[in-house]
């Protein structure tokens, strides 16, 4: 187990997230329709990639009537019927960077011309399938407060804070793999399909889930100059804002030093 903080980078992204709350409201909605879809069950505690889904949009407050319309949706007819399709895009970004993106779309063609353009504009190349793949590794991510709960009031206390060595017991007899420190909350890393077994095991110690999501991690991560690493993050900010695109990864490493580079940038 090691704890490693990449909190600016976390703000850096929420901060971007936040600005563009409506896009992200209807990549979330498509997000949730094809996890409904996929799992066969509008149900999210009979579907675990759903469940997902709809904690990644509460995370953001996405109204529940929203989420309700995307599973609703999952399961209609005719004009009302989900006609996504997942697909991925991966290739290399300025400095040699791994990039994988997800993309959920109803038109392949149109989404595949602004990936390639994405990537063109930023100086990278839009690789084969499974030309990067090989270099990531899905896992589940849970973030948590740092903080237990009082057993007399049954609230987050911060008296009550979590020390690293306490947490760390708390991951390991969860099932965690690992985890890093994320400011004023606690990042764990989970097994793919392991995820909602090891939040409700963190709950049942008392320590506060905020919100899970399935992600993918670099097995290798790839370290550059801030320099570049400035124009690795403007190849992901252009791929973010793609209405198609729900997600963006690469085997960028951002240390601290890049982190707050990008962060000022972001002011």
């Amino acid at each position: 187990m090691s704890g490693h903080s990449k909190w600016a980078t976390t703000k850096h992204k929420k901060a971007a997230i936040d600005a563009k709350r409506s896009s992200l409201f209807s990549k979330l909605s498509r997000n949730i329709t094809v996890a409904a879809k996929i799992g066969g069950d509008p149900n999210p505690d009979n579907n675990a990639t759903l469940a997902a889904a709809v904690q990644r949009a509460r995370m953001v407050s996405m109204p529940n009537a929203k989420i309700k319309a995307a599973i609703d949706k999952a399961f209609g007819a005719g004009a009302d019927a989900a006609v996504y399709e997942e697909i991925t895009y991966e290739g290399y970004g300025p400095a040699g960077v791994a990039v994988y993106v997800d993309c959920l779309t109803d038109n392949k063609n149109r989404t595949a011309a602004d990936v390639r353009s994405a990537f063109t504009h930023a100086g990278g190349n839009l690789g084969t399938s499974g030309s990067v793949a090989f270099q990531f590794e899905r896992k589940g991510s849970i973030a948590v407060e740092k903080v237990i709960h009082s057993d007399e009031k049954k609230v987050p206390d911060r008296e009550n804070a979590v020390d690293e060595d306490e947490f760390m017991l708390a991951v390991a007899e969860a099932g965690g793999e690992d985890y890093e420190d994320a400011g004023d909350e606690w990042i764990v890393y989970t097994a793919y399909d392991k995820m909602q077994d090891v939040q409700k095991a963190l709950e049942a110690q008392g320590i506060e889930v905020k919100g899970s999501e399935l992600t993918m991690m670099p097995t290798t991560p790839t370290d550059v100059s801030v320099n570049d690493a400035k124009k690795v993050q403007r190849l992901i900010d252009r791929l973010d804002e793609l209405e198609d695109v729900q997600n963006v990864y690469s085997t960028m490493n951002v240390t601290d030093e890049i982190a707050e580079a990008l962060a000022e940038d972001e002011d």
